[in-house]
């Protein structure tokens, strides 16, 4: 129960024993289709570009940045957490020029801050983070994206956390690359990550292209850019790898496709409306327990990602010590948090699987006597009661 990595729905598990395919089996190119057709459902795109990258959800991020920014390239980047901060490195090692536009740990960036950087730097890319785990607050998105249309800027954006349990509709927000992971709420295990990629940015993409999968002299390479320094991560190739030429590139993670292929199945099969909605009704009961506990929640409420809440650690309470007896007493995982927030929060997931009032009712059970046995005076029952009225009003 804590920010990620989540349980794996036991159908994802049941799929991903199954035998092994040729990635060029005809059988398994469907597979490869099939799973492109539902993730432009769960990404609610219309691009044509949407697979899969054969990694964690670092590996999208990463292949994202590396190519779209060349060095020099102008980059503003959103942060207000641990991931906007991962974003920047990235951008760093790609010898973007970055301009960071911060907000505070537990809020947001604002827009017009937003806009103000934008427009001074004019930027290729601007990149953000939806819902970063490290503080449980989600960005809003809308206006980033029209911003980002009146100064002829690709949006980037992290949806690792949010996809499939909070609302990520890519073509209304216009963005132009969206990355994402299976391990949160999609319910699956990390080293899958869907990626998303508009016809914008699969131009600018294309024009990177190193002629015949990188063999060609460096005078016969297309204008428009220096190469992609990565190969594995080199979306070009790999979009031809996914593409009806099925160029070579590398040898595909074919367990782990059965694997996201159903995740999005079973994202379809119960509505992706149906499922956004009860992320958002167990987040709901989650806080309402630890408010009835008497416990403070972390951040902006305002804000407040739908699948992951921060808490206040009580003064006075060993938060290490607190999610080791739910570990061991109970079962139960739930977060710690980085940086400046270390040993200031525990952070609560429920997502994908583990989203299920079963589960919350567990967790705040548990919580509640580990607290009491660690001298924390918190009203007895009170928790489950009040998460039990919520899912009674929905």
């Amino acid at each position: 129960m804590g920010p990620g990595p989540v349980n794996a729905h036991p159908r994802v598990l049941r799929a991903m024993s199954a035998q092994l395919l040729g990635q060029f089996d005809p059988e398994f190119t469907t597979y490869m289709n099939e799973t492109m057709a539902l993730y432009r459902q769960v990404f609610q795109t219309r691009n044509r570009w949407t697979f899969l990258i054969d990694g964690t959800a670092r590996a999208a991020i990463e292949a994202a940045l590396v190519s779209l920014l060349e060095p020099g390239d102008a980059i503003v980047v959103l942060s207000a957490g641990r991931f906007g901060l991962l974003l920047r490195e990235i951008a760093e090692r790609c010898g973007a020029e970055v301009t960071m536009v911060e907000g505070e740990w537990g809020g947001i960036v604002t827009p017009a801050a937003v806009e103000a950087a934008v427009a001074r730097v004019r930027p290729r890319v601007v990149a953000a983070v939806f819902g970063d785990t490290s503080t449980t607050i989600a960005q809003p998105m809308h206006e980033i994206g029209r911003i980002c249309a009146r100064h002829g800027a690709m949006l980037y954006l992290d949806a690792t956390a949010t996809l499939a349990g909070m609302d990520v509709p890519v073509d209304e927000w216009g963005a132009d690359v969206v990355t994402a992971g299976l391990q949160k709420c999609l319910g699956g295990p990390s080293g899958s990550a869907p990626v998303t990629i508009s016809d914008q940015a699969a131009a600018r993409i294309a024009s990177r292209r190193h002629v015949e999968q990188g063999i060609a002299s460096g005078a016969d390479r297309p204008a428009g850019g220096r190469r992609i320094a990565s190969n594995y991560f080199d979306l070009a190739m790999i979009m031809d790898y996914w593409s009806e030429r099925r160029l070579n590139h590398h040898t595909e993670a074919t367990t782990m496709l059965y694997g996201a292929r159903e995740c999005a199945r079973l994202v379809m099969e119960e509505g992706l409306v149906d499922r956004i909605a009860r992320h958002r009704l167990a987040g709901e009961a989650m806080r309402a327990g630890l408010q009835a506990m008497g416990l403070t929640l972390f951040g902006d409420q305002a804000y407040a990602m739908h699948n992951v809440t921060g808490i206040e650690i009580p003064d006075g309470v060993d938060g290490e010590r607190v999610r080791l007896r739910m570990r061991v007493q109970f079962g139960i995982e739930i977060g710690s948090s980085f940086g400046p927030l270390a040993g200031r929060i525990w952070r609560i997931g429920t997502m994908g699987y583990n989203c299920r009032q079963d589960t919350v009712m567990a967790t705040l059970a548990a919580l509640e006597a580990v607290l009491r046995g660690e001298g924390v005076r918190v009203p007895s029952g009170e928790a489950v009661d009040a998460a039990l009225a919520r899912y009674a009003s929905a």
